[in-house]
């Protein structure tokens, strides 16, 4: 590869979206990234550049690995696909079959697919969130299985950012008797030989890249300010997103403000703990593989990961917005995955299926092309910029294909 500033591989085809991606490093708008495509089973890009730190001290590597946010919980979805193909977990049962506890206070009657599909009502926590207890996996499940949602259970849709990970986490735990951290590494990431993690070992912690986040205050002012705008002078669409504002689901949903210091997602004590919506790390290479083997039949090298008609059905639409945290967007989900996400490449195409990550990565996978694509970085935008890099690389990409 002899384009300035990344290394890796890239196949002459796609010289163009390695110049896109080359030119967000070199201008600095990334500090650190990697991506990574897969197309009809072949990785045919696969580049990094930039640097781990702020400090630009360390460069990136090809085995960096980095925080993707809630784009883990797309490889969430995964495990519990592999468990609704076995038989062994049914999304229209309730959720209290499998795990007791949680059928109370409004909530017996909530079912799986309400917690794949966002629509539990339960994104986020009645009280204090533990926010510097992150490894203490039993104190966030007691909470939510004590509590009341804040929605009826089906009635709508509302993006579980946290809660997530913690509720269809302890479902599979619930029926396979492993973490769901262990579980993708048992039967997904090494039969695949995936460098990706649920909670990093300790050995993983000096190849960690440094996320550097930004406050998500000056965006939510902006928003804010949007609520006292009378409803004649804004489109319906924006009447929407102003009815969700001001239903304070998004507070709630992203209350764990401690996330925004670098600090906390940057400390031992998060990248060791299995936070299954937010903390998994791991290679862009990585993602477009796991995506690139789901949009070529589910099956690579004699390892078996879904079946094509587990893949349909788990991609398929399941449920759509607006959604009530995500400022009334026609978010769009299949059962676990995002199947449309607005102001981000998924769903441009038909076929598209995967998930975002509050710091710009977007992974996703293309049924109809046999394609894995993956971009992850390092440094956050503000809310209007989020998905800039991913959104340009895509649609090079596409001209191509």
């Amino acid at each position: 590869m002899n384009i300035e500033g990344i290394s890796g591989y890239c196949d002459p085809r796609f010289e163009e979206v390695a110049k896109i991606f080359s030119s967000a490093i070199k201008s600095s708008y990334e500090t650190g990234a990697s991506l990574a495509i897969e197309h009809q089973g072949e990785m045919v890009v696969n580049l990094w550049g930039g640097y781990q730190d702020e400090a630009k001290t360390k460069r990136w590597q090809e085995d960096t690995i980095v925080n993707v946010f809630s784009v883990t919980k797309g490889v969430v979805a995964t495990c519990a696909a592999r468990l609704i193909e076995q038989g062994l977990l049914d999304i229209h049962q309730k959720v209290s079959h499998y795990w007791p506890e949680y059928g109370c206070n409004g909530k017996q009657d909530t079912k799986v697919i309400d917690l794949l599909c966002h629509r539990a009502g339960m994104f986020g926590f009645q009280g204090e969130l533990p926010v510097d207890e992150w490894r203490d996996w039993q104190k966030f499940t007691d909470l939510l299985a004590a509590q009341a949602p804040f929605r009826a259970p089906g009635a709508s849709q509302g993006y579980h950012a946290l809660t997530f990970g913690w509720l269809v986490g302890e479902v599979i735990r619930r029926v396979d008797g492993r973490s769901v951290g262990t579980y993708f590494s048992e039967e997904i990431a090494k039969p695949l030989g995936l460098d990706f993690k649920i909670g990093v070992d300790e050995s993983d912690l000096s190849r960690c890249a440094d996320t550097l986040m930004v406050s998500n205050e000056s965006a939510l002012s902006v928003l804010k300010i949007m609520t006292y705008v009378p409803d004649i002078l804004l489109s319906k669409s924006m009447r929407g997103a102003k009815g969700a504002i001001k239903s304070g689901d998004y507070a709630v949903a992203f209350a764990a403000r401690g996330l925004d210091s670098d600090d906390a997602v940057n400390s031992a004590e998060w990248r060791l703990a299995e936070v299954p919506a937010a903390n998994g790390h791991g290679t862009a290479a990585s993602l477009a593989k796991l995506y690139g083997v789901l949009s070529n039949g589910g099956s690579r090298n004699g390892q078996h990961l879904l079946k094509p008609e587990t893949i349909k059905h788990v991609t398929s639409v399941h449920s759509g917005g607006p959604d009530t945290v995500l400022f009334g967007l026609p978010y769009q989900f299949g059962l676990g995955y995002m199947v449309n996400a607005p102001l981000t490449p998924i769903g441009v195409k038909p076929g598209m299926f995967g998930h975002t990550g509050i710091g710009g990565e977007v992974t996703f996978g293309d049924l109809n092309n046999n394609l894995g694509f993956s971009f992850v970085n390092n440094r956050q935008h503000n809310i209007g910029n989020l998905y800039k890099t991913a959104n340009n690389l895509s649609k090079a990409l596409y001209k191509v294909l």
